[in-house]
């Protein structure tokens, strides 16, 4: 089992910073993929942005040039570092992985989610 700890959100006003983090944990497990996805109220979980094992990278169009995504294949974290921040941008947001887990299956895992709220 692979678990995804996210941490890092909070409340924000417009134009400024947060960073996220999100640690995987467990035994004998590779991660692939991983992304950031965030879900506002009354809306569809939407993708925020991806990075491949490689470090190739991916961001919706409303997020690109203020978010970065990132990170340490040897400690199995990711962070997204979010810079002049919307209102819009306010929602829980989620960490997402995929890879092989110990038992040489295919995993897919998500964090419990945390609130990124943007307001003056």
């Amino acid at each position: 089992q692979v678990q995804l700890v996210e941490s890092g959100g909070g409340l924000v006003q417009p134009g400024g910073s947060l960073r996220l983090s999100c640690a995987a944990s467990g035994s004998g497990f590779r991660v692939n993929a991983m992304g950031w996805y965030r879900q506002a109220p009354g809306k569809e979980r939407e993708l925020v942005a991806t990075i491949t094992i490689t470090g190739v990278t991916d961001y919706a169009d409303s997020v690109k040039g203020r978010f970065t995504i990132s990170r340490d294949n040897a400690r199995n974290t990711m962070w997204l570092q979010m810079s002049s921040l919307k209102p819009e941008d306010t929602a829980v947001y989620f960490c997402n992985a995929n890879g092989i887990s110990s038992s040489a299956r295919p995993f897919v895992s998500w964090g419990q989610g945390t609130q990124v709220t943007v307001s003056s």
